[in-house]
């Protein structure tokens, strides 16, 4: 499985570093494959290796430590959608092609079971819908509001609107360049990239909407996903992060 590291903040924020599959990988500010200019990044400061399959790091007794998804690590397995923090260097690893487009090497398409959380009465809604000319992406056109009690929001966690949030307010939530309830600068973001639809506190879900350069869910570029808190959502240049908050 091809990966690379994206990263999304620090002195080399945007460049995306390919992982070797066979050769441990260094990160460091004085050796290493990957090399930061920071001050809090020790000389040789972390090591990622391929095990089976799995990405591991190990931080290498480096001064300032090693942290992966907001925890202190000395080792760790990383999954696709994994944030690694070295100094002031935030990355996030991402399996799959490069350039951000096309589906990750041995994964398919999300089948369209997982469309299965459409309840009877929308399936009859998009019978109807279907039978007026529409097609089978656009089925659910019906708003859809949030639970009560549910507090969610999206933040820009990189790309040209880093540091934005924004709070949902509707169960049906597009985002696109500079349209939607979510605009976003990106010029790698389609007009109407991707939609986020809320049917319950855990029946959230991504669908993308025919975008030019796919989105992705946690690394790994998808058609259909289920939404977890802290999942992130790569579109164009820019990645989300998912949360529900109190």
């Amino acid at each position: 499985m091809r990966a690379f590291l994206h990263i999304v903040a620090g002195e080399r924020a945007g460049e995306k570093i390919p992982l070797p599959e066979t050769l441990p990988f260094v990160i460091g500010r004085k050796k290493g494959d990957l090399r930061l200019e920071d001050p809090m990044v020790s000389g040789v400061h972390a090591r990622i290796v391929n095990r089976e399959g799995i990405w591991v790091i190990r931080d290498l007794q480096s001064t300032n430590g090693t942290v992966v998804d907001g925890m202190p690590v000395r080792e760790a397995a990383l999954e696709p959608g994994s944030e690694v923090v070295i100094g002031s260097c935030r990355m996030i690893l991402f399996e799959g092609p490069e350039g951000g487009t096309g589906t990750a090497p041995g994964k398919e398409e999300p089948p369209l079971l997982d469309r299965a959380w459409l309840l009877d009465e929308e399936v009859s809604e998009a019978r109807t819908a279907g039978d007026a000319g529409h097609s089978q992406g656009d089925v659910i056109k019906q708003e859809l509001r949030l639970p009560p009690g549910l507090n969610a929001i999206f933040e820009v966690v990189a790309g040209p609107d880093a540091g934005k949030v924004v709070r949902l307010s509707r169960g049906t939530v597009t985002i696109g360049r500079r349209t939607g309830e979510v605009p976003l600068a990106d010029a790698e973001v389609s007009r109407r990239h991707t939609v986020v639809e809320v049917f319950g506190r855990d029946m959230i879900f991504l669908r993308d909407l025919g975008s030019t350069n796919g989105t992705f869910h946690n690394g790994r570029r998808v058609t259909v996903a289920r939404l977890r808190p802290g999942d992130t959502v790569g579109v164009g240049r820019t990645v989300l992060r998912f949360q529900i908050v109190a």
